[in-house]
């Protein structure tokens, strides 16, 4: 009946969603955790000598916030070098 339009082609990525190790699958965003954590170790250790914390009203909820920019930092990266 109608004349078939042919679909634009899409940019196909690489699916993410499981890391393998030795047979165990873990979750990437696990991965990506581990990184974030680390990465969030190594700011608190330089804030903390740097004597921001002196600063910060809570450092608890600073810390947290710090961690969570860190994780999207950290999945913005690795989605960006995948693509």
């Amino acid at each position: 009946m109608w004349p078939q339009q042919e679909k634009p082609e899409e940019k196909e990525t690489p699916m993410s969603g499981e890391i393998d190790v030795y047979g165990v699958f873990i979750p990437s965003l696990l991965g990506w955790m581990l990184i974030a954590f680390v990465v969030t170790g190594c700011l608190r250790f330089v804030l903390g000598r740097l004597g921001f914390y002196k600063l910060v009203w809570h450092r608890s909820l600073f810390n947290l916030a710090l961690y969570v920019i860190a994780l999207g930092g950290t999945v913005s990266l690795i989605h960006w070098l995948q693509s």
